[in-house]
Formats: C-alpha cells, sequence, structure tokens
C-alpha cells in the first residue's frame, strides 16, 4: 500500500535547502519520491508503505530543518 504525504518545514529559503531535505528523504528505506518546495514550505514523501512520522522528523533534523507536522 503505497503513501504520499506532506508535511509543513521550517527553515528552508532556496534550491539547496530543498535539495538537502530531498537527501535525506530519499535515503529512507521505501522512500520513492521526495518534492520539497522552499516556497511553500513543505515537503511531499512518497513511499511504498506509510513510514512513522518520527523518521521523517529525524531525516528533516538531520538535514538541519525542523519539521513542524502534516500540512493540512
Amino acid at each position: 500500500m503505497s503513501s504520499t504525504i506532506t508535511y509543513t518545514v521550517t527553515g528552508m529559503s532556496c534550491g539547496h535547502c530543498e535539495n538537502a531535505i530531498s537527501e535525506e528523504l530519499s535515503a529512507l528505506a521505501g522512500v520513492t519520491e521526495v518534492a520539497a518546495d522552499a516556497k511553500a514550505g513543505t515537503v511531499t514523501v512518497s513511499s511504498l508503505a506509510p513510514l512513522d512520522d518520527e523518521q521523517i522528523r529525524s531525516a528533516v533534523d538531520e538535514a538541519g530543518y525542523e519539521l513542524v507536522g502534516r500540512s493540512a
């Protein structure tokens, strides 16, 4: 069962930020696609199965940004 979830992330301001977050999240097992949008302050993660939000939070933290939570 695939999953696509959009999260709100603070601290992104440019393409470099988008790439840093995308690289960290893409390294997670099962992730098939990552779309970070600095202007909107969001990152959308597609995966083969639902991921634990704490996994996402850890990867975003590792990239140097803060995961606020799931977007509405």
